[in-house]
Parts: C-alpha cells; sequence; structure tokens
C-alpha cells in the first residue's frame, strides 16, 4: 500500500503520541491532554499514512503571509530513510505558499538532516526554554 500524505486530517491524541514515540522525538508522549492541546493548537497539521496508521507528522504554528515555525517533524524509525520528513515539508511549502518563509529549531541528532531538505542554518536564533 502506497503511503498517504493528508494536510489538517484530523488526528487523535493517541496517535500523534505514538509518532513521537516510535520516532524518538523528545515530545510529552504519555500527556496525551497535552497532545490533543498540541493538535488543536496547530495552525498546519501535515500527515502522513500507512493505511490508518499515523508515520509522520508535521505540525506548524503560522500566520499563513511571512512566517512559519515548524515546532514538530516527526517520523516513526522503522519509516526514516524513504523521504517522509522531506516529503512532510515540501507539503507544509505548498500549503504555505511562496511568501511564507520556515523556520525551525533542530534537534543535535538531526542537524545534519534538514540541509538536506532545503534548510539553510541560521545562527541568530534565540529561545527561552520551557520549564517542563
Amino acid at each position: 500500500m502506497a503511503l498517504e500524505f493528508k494536510v489538517n486530517e484530523p488526528l487523535l491524541p493517541e496517535q500523534l503520541a505514538e509518532v513521537f514515540r516510535l520516532s524518538g522525538l523528545k515530545r510529552p508522549y504519555n500527556d496525551l491532554e497535552r497532545m490533543g492541546k498540541m493538535i488543536d493548537q496547530a495552525d498546519v497539521l501535515i500527515s502522513c499514512w500507512d493505511g490508518d496508521r499515523v508515520v509522520g507528522v508535521a505540525r506548524a504554528i503560522t500566520d499563513y503571509c511571512y512566517c512559519c515555525y515548524l515546532s514538530d517533524l516527526a517520523v516513526v524509525k522503522e519509516y526514516q530513510k524513504r523521504n517522509i520528513g522531506k516529503d512532510l515539508v515540501q507539503l507544509l511549502q505548498k500549503t504555505l505558499g511562496d511568501q511564507v518563509s520556515i523556520v525551525l529549531l533542530s534537534s543535535e541528532e538531526a542537524l545534519s538532516f534538514y540541509p538536506q531538505i532545503g534548510f539553510e542554518q541560521a545562527n541568530n536564533a534565540f529561545r527561552i526554554a520551557r520549564k517542563h
């Protein structure tokens, strides 16, 4: 069965939590209430499906006219190295249009991945870290 990509397809908190858990991405996947809020408050949610199973997610916050923060890009480990992350980002770009830039904070493990799919590394980012 071919993988299917969907824009703003409703997800259950359990589905998002499973993608995070099986991708290795550090997220609070045991907190389903928080997972639900992460889904509800996202402006764009691109998902990759293998049948009825969600195997990849790009979750973003945007104003749709100037900038977008890609807060999560996660692919289940057994599905990695199949261009799913790249395809999720390309569909996000298509959904947002050419006027919108995409920014993200990378995990240490993914620093070499993002330049391969078209991101330029910026040295001028700042953050105030969450407390939990």
